[in-house]
């Protein structure tokens, strides 16, 4: 549904001028209705001017008073030639001067974490060049010591809607073309939505936190004690107590014997 120009400035006047009510108003500048209400309390938009709409040619009167004679009345944009195909428009994406700067670090949080992406994709979320993608990719940009990766979404460089479609197009691709992926690669490729959606693990208690890893079982050293003592030959007792020879006592208790 087309929107008009300055949505929340258009609703700020609506909710002024007319006695319409905040769904209309809401269905009117594809807002929440109570965002709208919060315009109206005046803890949304607060300092912002109200935009005629009727002024700047994007409805026309007669549907205002259709509006209020009706809560149930959907108010129509009025028909702008000049805005045919404009959300069809393909180009660049344009980045404000004051963000330019941030490009580099989001590149390199994209290749870093999101190695699947393409280079058509990382410029289509950045706003950057295939120059300036290869050159963080083969660490080969001027500043590359003293980039940091940060999420382009926490730089405003993109929303986390896109970031997530188009993380999944390229898992979707790649699971196309029947190539494996790893447990990590696999996590990243999970969406914001989801991954909230997540049940967290459990964890162990605090007075039983790090036995995690014990086992009843013995060390290795012990194992190995154990086989060796298994292999000896024990068979021949007398030599496992080292007993004297019998011949060679009685033959120096006969030497010693005065009498003879």
């Amino acid at each position: 549904m087309a929107k008009p120009l300055m949505a929340k400035a258009t609703a700020v006047w609506l909710v002024d001028n007319t006695t319409l009510t905040f769904k209309q108003v809401a269905d009117f500048c594809g807002l929440h209705e109570l965002e709208v209400q919060g315009i109206a309390d005046g803890d949304v938009a607060t300092g912002v001017k109200g935009f005629d709409p009727i002024a700047h040619n994007q409805l026309e009167e007669v549907e205002i008073k259709k509006g209020e004679a009706d809560p149930l009345y959907k108010l129509k944009l009025k028909f702008n030639p000049a805005s045919v195909g404009e959300e069809k428009r393909r180009g660049p994406r344009y980045t404000p001067l004051s963000k330019r700067q941030d490009r580099p670090a989001a590149i390199l949080w994209l290749v870093k974490f999101h190695p699947e992406l393409a280079d058509a994709q990382i410029r289509k979320l950045v706003g950057t060049t295939n120059p300036s993608i290869q050159a963080i990719r083969e660490r080969t940009h001027w500043n590359i010591q003293n980039i940091q990766p940060i999420d382009p979404v926490a730089l405003g460089l993109c929303r986390q809607s896109e970031l997530d479609s188009e993380v999944q197009k390229a898992a979707a691709k790649k699971a196309a073309e029947g190539s494996v992926m790893t447990d990590d690669e696999r996590r990243k490729l999970v969406s914001t939505e989801q991954s909230l959606e997540m049940e967290p693990e459990p964890r162990l208690p605090r007075n039983i936190a790090g036995l995690e890893t014990f086992t009843l079982g013995g060390s290795k050293d012990a194992e190995d004690e154990e086989e060796a003592a298994s292999a000896r030959d024990y068979s021949n007792a007398d030599s496992f107590f080292n007993l004297p020879d019998a011949e060679k006592d009685d033959e120096d208790e006969d030497s010693d014997d005065p009498r003879r």
